[in-house]
This record gives C-alpha cells, structure tokens and sequence, in this order.
C-alpha cells in the first residue's frame, strides 16, 4: 500500500450498498434551487423552463435581473437551499461557472461540478455524487446547458468504489 495513513484518516464512511434506485439525486415533484451572478442570469432564465419541464419545483434564488451582483453571495445562498432541505440539488451560474462553484464547495456536503457537456455531466454524477451542477454562462449556449441538465438530472450515482471515496470529500 502506497499511503497507509490514508486509510486510517479516512474511513469508509458511506454505505456502499445503497441500491442504484435510491441513489437518483432528484424525482419528479422534488424541488431544486437555480442561482447565478449578473452574468448568469440570461442563461438561468433560459433553464428555468427545462427544470420544470423535468418535473421539478424550482427555487430561484436570483437575482431577478442584469445588474452587478456577486457570485458568491448566490452560490452561498443555493449551497445553504440544499444544507437546509429547501431543496434537493442546485444548478449554479456565473461567467465561467469556477467563482460560484467555488462558492457552493466551500459548504460541508455538497459538491458542486463545473460541466461543459453531458458526458461530464454524467460522469460528475455516476463517479462523484455531484447534488449542484455549476455552468459557465459564457462558455455554454442555452441548448447545451438543456442537454447537461437532463443528462445530469437523469444519471444515477453508481456508488461501489465511487461511494468510498466521496465519502472522503467530507
């Protein structure tokens, strides 16, 4: 073994054996939270349509229109939506969609993945157990942000070795 103190500091502290059909991040009915930075919120308002479409309740968290606004203040606020069961997962924007992701993983329990295309945002769920999934307004057009959302709302973690080491992410 390469690193026995890695063991030791990390406990396998997530069940393993959950069954895939409890390990969907949201269903149908449940409600997640959408929040940007100014130059996010074109992008979020494009989206708000498709979470409905997938059958979710939607939290907007703002900001209600284009003026100057920082992305943390947003990112802090969607990350304290889920902590505090307000909702079950987040979609976060901003510019690049690096601040606010920063923003949300700074929180204890979530895990925010910065996704370009659906095959991330797949993965950012089946390996990671990714409950946010943060879009760079400025880098993704509106149909690929539709695409990432589906995708991402519709992949099932796949827990087995992946759960142990989320379950390291604390």
């Amino acid at each position: 073994m390469w690193y026995p103190h890695v063991q030791q500091r990390w406990p396998n502290s997530f069940p393993s054996s959950l069954k895939m059909s409890e390990q969907l991040l949201a269903r149908a009915g449940d409600t997640v939270a959408i929040a940007s930075d100014h130059a996010g919120f074109e992008l979020k308002a494009a989206l708000l349509g498709e979470l409905a479409g997938l059958g979710f309740k939607v939290l907007d968290l703002g900001p209600a229109n284009t003026d100057s606004v920082d992305y943390p203040d947003y990112g802090n606020a969607l990350a304290e939506a889920i902590s505090s069961g307000k909702a079950k997962a987040g979609v976060a924007i901003c510019g690049s969609g690096i601040g606010i992701s920063i923003a949300v993983n700074r929180h204890k329990g979530l895990r925010a993945a910065l996704v370009h295309d659906q095959a991330n945002a797949a993965l950012a769920r089946q390996h990671n157990d990714a409950n946010v999934v943060a879009l760079g307004a400025r880098s993704t057009s509106p149909e690929t942000a539709r695409g990432i959302l589906k995708t991402f709302f519709t992949t099932e973690f796949e827990g087995g070795r992946h759960a142990r080491r989320v379950g390291k992410l604390g």
